[in-house]
């Protein structure tokens, strides 16, 4: 008998496909929520894939970022990264290729709240390479990681500092702050002039005293203000919504110093289809609810409160901007290439993001994009050609759609579908 001959593994084929299905990775961190009340874990089921119901789902991340890259799995690539793809193939970045190489610049989201994430920011470009070289174990990439978030549910965060009076009437309002910031901080903030470098700087006095206070006092100052607030309330005072709040971190984080921090921070309660932009080295925290969101690609977080992970309150505090205001809401904007279209586009290079909502029984034709996009199915089915690919999508899919692919949609079903683009690269 003749031995076998051994056959070399052959490479993949080259594939002129525009539309390549996804397979994305899901993250249990453990401020998720429990498969039933996740919309990442649904997802991930809609797909057929296996939940672990004993883990919150957090994120399910769809992009090329090392951390948890997307996986094609068709077209000759089946369990190949993404970015294998964009390397053999560049042609499909199109316009955004002279810009950012042969990579996607956004790292596309959907996040499942439960509990509060940490009071954090994300370093812009200079800072991210230098925390980089430092603590790699921490700080994963050398980019920078502006964001937007857009709001599936009700959606609870904190956003970038308050204006002045209202900071004043917080103060004011708790005096257990005051107390941890030291009455000559507080003085020197009530005093400084607006809009000026002198307010900045009693700013960024105030709130590093807060997050650089002894763990200790700070959680004696949490457990005053809270104890306060609970007599109030069993005495008859109707809390405000910011009272309660604060009543909420300090059961999620006992003691935590971010509890009182979160006053120095805007409260925001979205409702869906609002959006919020984060540029670099502003501090937030997402509170509950469910969220699509995207961001430059990047896994770099600075943390400094409500978390029992690593706190880099020095880099956290020297890194921010200390502007004061109210955070601009992002509606979305209708587009002349369908009235089912709506763009929400914030003021970074690398991302913006589409929402596409047509009814049952639509058939149309979406325009060829300049650059690539990222395609989430939320809710629906619907059938959708490009050249000589035709594909079936329902809830939960995910494709890679290379730029100048023209699509043609036959939608089954009332749809929800969300686009991650490179910023002016969407549809025109």
């Amino acid at each position: 008998m003749e031995a076998a001959t051994a056959v070399a593994p052959q490479p993949a084929k080259r594939t002129r496909s525009l539309l390549h299905r996804l397979t994305c990775a899901a993250q249990n961190y453990a401020w998720g929520r429990h498969h039933e009340d996740s919309e990442v874990a649904q997802l991930v089921a809609a797909t057929g894939r296996q939940v672990d119901k004993s883990k919150p789902y957090a994120e399910l991340w769809m992009g090329t970022h090392p951390s948890a890259p997307s996986l094609l799995a068709d077209n000759g690539y089946t369990g190949k990264p993404l970015l294998m793809l964009l390397r053999d193939r560049p042609e499909l970045l199109g316009a955004a290729l002279p810009q950012f190489g042969a990579d996607l610049p956004f790292l596309f989201k959907v996040l499942s709240v439960g509990t509060a994430l940490s009071i954090q920011s994300h370093p812009d470009k200079a800072l991210a390479e230098l925390l980089h070289a430092q603590k790699p174990e921490s700080y994963k990439d050398a980019n920078h990681k502006p964001e937007m978030a857009l709001a599936l549910s009700e959606f609870e965060a904190l956003c970038s500092f308050v204006p002045h009076e209202e900071l004043l009437a917080a103060f004011d309002a708790v005096p257990e702050m005051a107390a941890c910031c030291g009455p000559e901080r507080v003085a020197a903030y009530r005093s400084s002039s607006a809009c000026s470098l002198q307010r900045r700087q009693a700013l960024s006095d105030a709130f590093h005293a807060v997050m650089a206070c002894p763990p200790e006092r700070a959680a004696a100052c949490v457990r005053a203000v809270c104890e306060r607030l609970t007599r109030e309330a069993a005495a008859g005072r109707q809390l405000s919504p910011r009272e309660l709040l604060t009543l909420r971190l300090q059961q999620q984080y006992p003691g935590d110093v971010g509890v009182l921090a979160s006053w120095f921070l805007n409260y925001l309660r979205l409702q869906p289809g609002q959006a919020v932009a984060l540029a670099a080295n502003e501090p937030h925290a997402y509170i509950s609810g469910e969220i699509i969101e995207c961001m430059a690609t990047s896994d770099n977080v600075i943390r400094a409160g409500l978390t029992p992970k690593l706190r880099d309150v020095e880099a956290l505090c020297a890194s921010l901007t200390y502007g004061q205001g109210t955070p601009q809401v992002l509606t979305g904007a209708k587009s002349a290439a369908s009235i089912h279209l709506a763009c929400y586009r914030p003021p970074f290079r690398e991302f913006e993001l589409w929402r596409y909502t047509p009814p049952a029984g639509a058939v149309e034709r979406l325009p060829p994009p300049p650059g690539p996009l990222v395609m989430l199915v939320q809710q629906g089915a619907m059938r959708v050609r490009c050249g000589e690919q035709s594909r079936q999508l329902k809830r939960g899919d995910v494709y890679f759609v290379a730029a100048g692919a023209e699509l043609q949609l036959d939608v089954a079903a009332d749809a929800t579908v969300w686009m991650a683009a490179c910023n002016g690269m969407g549809f025109e």
